[in-house]
């Protein structure tokens, strides 16, 4: 059971952002940005085109309201989408509030800003 499983079942606790049927949205422990938010498929599976295509096709549909409400929230240029995938072993999505191609840079610094 990946980290990402977990945080599904409640096991591990998360900030919720949205959750639907297929998917789950939380804000990354990790963030980037604020506003840094992870859209997470409740299957698991490793690599993002490794998942059933119904999955696939719903992913961006499911991430497409919560990145209006991230560009509504952040000051930022646009909400950009990253799907690096080697961090966690479950397909996953970044939502990412950005202003320039450097806030997207997974070598930066990266804050820990988990508050319950």
């Amino acid at each position: 059971m990946t980290i990402f499983s977990k945080i599904i079942a409640g096991e591990i606790p998360c900030y919720k952002i949205a959750e639907s049927d297929k998917f789950y949205a939380f804000l990354d422990i990790f963030p980037l940005q604020k506003g840094h938010t992870l859209v997470v498929p409740k299957i698991e599976e490793d690599k993002i085109f490794d998942l059933p295509d119904e999955y696939l096709s719903k992913a961006l549909t499911f991430a497409k309201p919560i990145a209006q409400a991230i560009e509504k929230a952040f000051a930022c240029n646009r909400v950009s989408l990253v799907t690096v995938g080697l961090e966690v072993p479950h397909a996953h999505i970044h939502l990412i509030p950005i202003n320039e191609p450097s806030d997207i840079n997974f070598n930066n610094k990266k804050y820990f800003t988990f508050a319950m």
